[in-house]
């Protein structure tokens, strides 16, 4: 069974940073992209950033500059590296990733349980 467990979230002040950190296991034979998604109260759930197995980024507009997403593939884990926080982060953010269970198997996705992230002085 995959599980993606995050953990880094917390309150902090606007113009703080936190890293969020993602580590996925279980029963993987290989992930290919891994990513950090959000949703604040009342809204939908957005993309905050990508990476793919072989280090390719791609980050939504509204963090770009701010946010860096990186990723250990020896330990199956994925980083959200965030600074300059702004009240509109605020949410929680879910860490996602595509694994192979076993060579030649396709893809699935995998979500984590969330971590909540509040921006407020």
């Amino acid at each position: 069974q995959v599980q993606l467990v995050e953990s880094g979230g917390g309150l902090v002040q606007p113009g703080g940073s936190l890293r969020l950190s993602c580590a996925a296991s279980g029963g993987i034979f290989s992930i290919s992209t891994m990513g950090w998604y959000r949703q604040a109260p009342g809204k939908q759930r957005e993309l905050v950033a990508l990476i793919t197995s072989g280090g390719s980024t791609n980050y939504a507009g509204s963090v770009k500059g701010r946010f860096t997403i990186s990723r250990d593939n020896a330990k199956n884990t994925v980083y959200l590296q965030t600074s300059s926080l702004k009240p509109e982060d605020t949410a929680v953010y879910y860490c996602n990733a595509r694994v192979s269970r076993y060579s030649g198997s396709y893809y699935d996705t995998y979500w984590g349980q969330g971590t909540q992230v509040t921006v407020s002085s």
